[in-house]
């Protein structure tokens, strides 16, 4: 099955440091509720892997 092309909404912030000028650009997603909620849960359960994997106390539990 063919993937949809997905669109991104840009948000560009400029500041100053040490003399110089430094652009961030961040690209958000744009997708359809369904497909965002899935992606949400995807990565939820992603960093709760981690996060249980190396909470503390984790080697008294085995």
């Amino acid at each position: 099955m063919a993937q949809a092309r997905t669109s991104y909404h840009k948000e560009v912030k400029t500041a100053s440091f040490q003399g110089r000028t430094i652009t961030v650009e961040n690209l958000t997603p744009i997708l359809a509720p369904k497909v965002r909620d899935k992606r949400k849960r995807e990565i939820e359960t992603g960093l709760y892997s981690v996060f249980r994997k190396y909470a503390p106390g984790r080697a008294e539990m085995r």
